[in-house]
């Protein structure tokens, strides 16, 4: 991926999910190039606005063909990090925790969650989605047979 080092403005940041988002909806309606212009008539941006948007990552774009809406999409998932999958673990497993892992969106396993942790005897030995609620005391025992990129603390804040 061609990268630039540069200071990114927020707003821009802010709009890479849009452009994102923007580029499945193209692929799920069989579009798979676009012109800075096309793009700009859909989003409502100036086609200025979005080259010099996707100018500070790199160039993804050519003169006179315009974006392939496939290529941007997988370069614009590398920029946000949602290129790959990540494990999750959840301390807490009473409402709010339950619903993340009962909830989580599963069409796209980016963050999937490998289990939760909780002090409540009644809880432990169940499952909420596909995890496993284990008991807090078995966390560092977990951790380390267990790769985990993030942990989701839904827990209230004297416990935390």
């Amino acid at each position: 991926m061609p990268t630039k080092k540069t200071n990114t403005s927020a707003a821009v940041i802010r709009r890479l999910p849009r452009y994102y988002r923007k580029m499945l909806e193209l692929l799920t309606a069989g579009i798979d190039h676009i012109s800075s212009g096309e793009l700009a008539a859909q989003m409502g941006f100036t086609a200025s606005q979005i080259r010099q948007d996707l100018n500070h990552f790199g160039g993804f774009g050519q003169y006179g063909y315009g974006y392939n809406v496939s290529y941007l999409k997988d370069e614009l998932a590398k920029i946000l990090g949602i290129d790959k999958t990540y494990n999750v673990i959840i301390l807490g497993a009473g409402h709010l925790g339950s619903a993340l892992a009962n909830h989580a969106p599963t069409e796209k396993l980016t963050f999937i969650c490998r289990a939760l942790f909780d002090i409540n005897p009644e809880r432990i030995g169940k499952t909420e989605g596909n995890a496993p609620i284990l008991d807090v005391r078995d966390l560092e025992a977990y951790l380390a047979e267990h790769p985990t990129d993030i942990a989701v603390l839904t827990l209230p804040p004297s416990a935390a």
